[in-house]
């Protein structure tokens, strides 16, 4: 997580799609006066904003490991934005309200932050996180064929991230000593435009891959993988349809007695 590989611009195009699951995810927090708030992984700062506005007389804080993020961040004042990374990210003090959104499916250990974040809420305080549940859907077995190809298999043939995250029954089994609110959504998103899935993929899956190729490695395997995603993801008159599932929590941890 460390690696600055997110492009605020390219991520930004589908701002609206993203920003769904975010609110549908913080309506189910129940904290009603929280006096510290954090947002690990907060990107731009767009959402964390909405964390402020709800929560006005809170201290709300937002992290992310990518410095051109955070930079995009700073630029709204009620928030403070620092660079950290989930894995070694530690507060100063309990938290009331820890909200994550997408982040945890880019750290392979992200079940002991896990641990290490309801450790850190204070008694009665919220966990909140909802991450894509769509590994196995055809935009990412489409990235891995063409990664194992003979044309890329030596740069890019260990690249499987397999299935990182867990369902909601798995994260309810794991989080048992919170109360547990946890469930799955499939948006159909209907994108616009020539190469509609390969732009939507271009500012998160795509990230790690474009770090290993230099331009015209990037131009060639984005045209190959376009042929791949229209023949999977036809585009209809009305756009292209793009099933996204994704996979919500909300813990809150227990009052100590």
């Amino acid at each position: 997580m460390s690696r600055d590989i997110w492009d605020p611009t390219t991520y930004a195009r589908y701002t609206d799609e993203r920003a769904r699951p975010f609110f549908e995810l913080t309506a189910r927090i129940g904290a009603d006066s929280p006096d510290y708030v954090v947002d690990a992984g907060c990107g731009t700062g767009e959402l964390t904003v909405e964390l402020a506005r709800r929560w006005p007389q809170a201290t709300v804080d937002g992290f992310d490991a990518s410095p051109a993020m955070i930079t995009e961040a700073r630029r709204h004042q009620q928030i403070r934005s620092t660079v950290a990374d989930v894995t070694t990210w530690r507060p100063d003090r309990p938290v009331d309200v820890l909200v994550s959104n997408a982040v945890l499916q880019w750290v392979p250990s992200h079940r002991d932050v896990l641990e290490h974040w309801i450790d850190s809420l204070s008694p009665g305080g919220w966990l909140a996180f909802q991450v894509p549940g769509n590994f196995n859907a055809p935009s990412h077995v489409a990235i891995r064929e063409l990664c194992a190809s003979p044309a890329w298999s030596d740069r890019l043939g260990d690249f499987d991230r397999g299935s990182p995250v867990d369902d909601a029954a798995g994260y309810v089994d794991f989080l048992r000593g919170c109360r547990v609110d946890a469930w799955e959504t499939t948006y159909v998103h209907l994108l616009e435009g020539d190469n509609a899935v390969l732009n939507w993929i271009s500012g998160t899956a795509l990230r790690p891959i474009f770090d290993r190729l230099d331009a015209d490695e990037q131009k060639k395997f984005t045209a190959e993988l376009a042929q791949r995603l229209d023949e999977v993801y036809p585009a209809k008159p009305y756009g292209t349809p793009f099933p996204f599932r994704r996979i919500f929590v909300v813990a809150q941890k227990h009052q100590q007695q």
